[in-house]
C-alpha cells in the first residue's frame, strides 16, 4: 500500500475505530454484563487482528535493523566518515531531546495544571493503579545496581552483553545496533569482492523485510481501527476528563514540536520544505500513532524515508535504526512534564537548578530506556526520586499514559526522520 490513498484509508480506519470505541464505552456504561461482553469482543476480535499487524512489523525489526546499519556503514567505505556521521547524528539527538524536555517542563511550569488538583481524584488514581506502581517499582529496583561495579556492568550489558542472542530475543536493540556497526566497519576492511558479496546478501535481506512490511500495510486500515477501538472502548472519556488539563497541555506540546520545532529544523538544518516533508511522512506518523512503538514503526520509517523523502539508503539505514532506539524526543518531553505535574499535585517546589537536573536526566533516561527491560516508566520513577518528587505519584498519570504514548511515539519517529534529512543534507557536497 503506497501513496495518499494508502494512508488515507489508514486514517479512516483510525477515525472509525476511535469513534466506535468511545460509542461502545458510552453504551455499556456501568453495566457489568455489558462490560464483560465488550471485553470479550475486544479480546477475541479486535485484539487478534491488531496483533497480527503489529507482529508482522515487529518480526522484521531485528533483521532489518542489522542489515540496514551494516550495509549503511559498509557503503561509507571510510571509518573516518563513519565517525563524522555518528558525531553529527548524536549531536542532533541530544539537541532535540534537550529542546523537547525544556518545552515540556516550561509548559507545565507556566500553566500549573497540577496546582489545586482534586484530592478525591488523587486518592482514586492512587488506589486504582497501586498494583501497577508496585510492578514498576519492582522493575526499577531489579534494574538498580547496588555498587559501582554493578553500575559499570549494567552499562556494559546495555551495549555489549555476553549473549547477543539473548539480548536480541528480549528486543534489546542497542546491542544489535552496536554489533551491526562493528560488523559494517569490519566489512570496510576486508577484500572488496567479498564485501560487495556480503552487501548484496544484506541488501536482499533488507528488501525482503520491507516487502513483508508491505504485506502488513495491506491489513493496516482494519488493524489500526481494531487497535484504537480496543483503547477507546476501555478508556472512554472518564479519566480524560479528570486529567484533562494535563493531557491537553502535553498534547499541545507535541503539536508545537511537530509543527513549529521540526519545521524550523528542517528549514535551517536540512534545507527542506517542511510542509511537503511532513505531508510525505504521513504514513510514518499514522503507523506510529496506531502502534505506539518506534521499533514497530521502523520498517515503515525506512521505506518512506527512501521512497517518499528521497533520503539516501545508506543514510536512512544508519540514522533511523539508531534513532528508533536512542532519539526519544517525545519521551524526554513527556518525562519532564510528568515530573513537574506530580510535583505540583503534591505541592513540591522544584528550584530552577533541580528543573535543569530533571532536563538532563530526562534526556539520559529517554536514550537509555530501550536498553533496560520495562521501558521508560521505571526509569522515570528514579528521576522523580532524584528530584524529591514522590515516585508513587506516577499512579496519577498511568490511566492516560496509553493516549499520551501514541502522541509521543509520533514525535519520536518524526525526530528520527528530521535527523535523517539533516544528515543527508549535511553529507551531500554542495553545488
Amino acid at each position: 500500500m503506497s501513496g495518499g490513498s494508502g494512508h488515507n484509508r489508514i486514517l479512516a480506519g483510525l477515525g472509525i475505530g476511535a469513534v466506535a470505541g468511545v460509542a461502545a464505552n458510552t453504551l455499556v456504561g456501568d453495566s457489568p454484563q455489558a462490560r464483560a461482553t465488550l471485553d470479550t469482543l475486544i479480546d477475541t476480535v479486535a485484539h487478534p487482528i491488531g496483533q497480527i499487524f503489529l507482529r508482522l512489523l515487529f518480526v522484521v525489526v531485528l533483521p532489518l535493523v542489522f542489515a540496514s546499519i551494516a550495509v549503511g556503514v559498509s557503503s561509507l567505505g571510510d571509518l573516518k566518515k563513519l565517525g563524522s556521521l555518528g558525531a553529527r547524528t548524536l549531536f542532533f539527538f541530544v539537541l532535540t531531546s534537550v529542546l523537547s524536555a525544556v518545552l515540556g517542563i516550561t509548559a507545565l511550569h507556566l500553566l500549573q495544571p497540577g496546582a489545586g488538583f482534586d484530592p478525591q481524584t488523587l486518592a482514586e488514581m492512587q488506589a486504582k493503579y497501586a498494583g501497577d506502581v508496585q510492578s514498576l517499582a519492582s522493575k526499577a529496583s531489579a534494574n538498580a545496581p547496588t555498587d559501582l561495579l554493578g553500575r559499570v556492568n549494567q552499562i556494559l550489558d546495555m551495549f555489549l552483553p555476553r549473549n547477543l542472542l539473548k539480548a536480541a530475543v528480549e528486543m534489546q536493540m542497542i546491542p544489535v545496533i552496536v554489533f551491526a556497526l562493528v560488523f559494517g566497519a569490519a566489512l570496510t576492511l576486508i577484500d572488496t569482492r567479498r564485501r560487495e558479496s556480503m552487501n548484496t546478501v544484506l541488501e536482499a535481506l533488507s528488501d525482503a523485510m520491507v516487502t513483508i512490511v508491505g504485506f502488513a500495510m495491506k491489513l493496516a486500515p482494519l488493524a489500526v481501527g481494531c487497535l484504537i477501538f480496543g483503547v477507546t472502548a476501555r478508556f472512554g472519556f472518564g479519566l480524560l476528563q479528570k486529567l484533562g488539563a494535563y493531557v491537553a497541555i502535553i498534547l499541545a506540546c507535541y503539536v508545537i514540536q511537530l509543527v513549529v520545532l521540526y519545521p524550523v529544523l528542517l528549514t535551517v538544518m536540512a534545507r527542506r520544505n517542511p510542509w511537503q516533508f511532513l505531508k510525505s511522512a504521513m504514513p510514518v506518523m499514522v503507523t506510529a500513532l496506531s502502534t505506539s512503538s518506534s521499533s514497530a514503526t521502523l520498517p515503515t520509517s525506512i521505506r518512506v524515508a527512501q521512497e517518499s523523502l528521497g533520503i539516501r539508503p545508506q543514510i536512512a539505514g544508519f540514522v533511523l535504526p539508531l534513532g528508533a532506539t536512542m532519539n526519544m524526543n517525545g519521551t524526554a518531553l513527556f518525562e519532564g512534564a510528568v515530573v513537574l505535574f506530580v510535583a505540583q499535585v503534591f505541592g513540591v517546589e522544584l528550584a530552577l537548578q533541580t528543573q535543569a537536573m530533571v532536563v538532563g536526566m530526562c534526556v539520559l533516561t529517554a536514550i537509555g530506556a530501550a536498553g533496560v527491560p520495562g521501558g521508560s516508566l521505571p526509569l522515570l520513577m528514579g528521576v522523580m526520586a532524584q528530584a524529591g518528587v514522590p515516585p508513587d505519584g506516577i499512579a496519577i498519570v498511568l490511566g492516560v499514559d496509553r493516549v499520551l504514548d501514541m502522541g509521543r511515539t509520533v514525535i519520536n519517529v518524526m525526530g528520527d526522520q528530521v535527523c535523517a534529512a539533516y544528515i543527508d543534507a549535511a553529507d551531500r557536497p554542495r553545488a
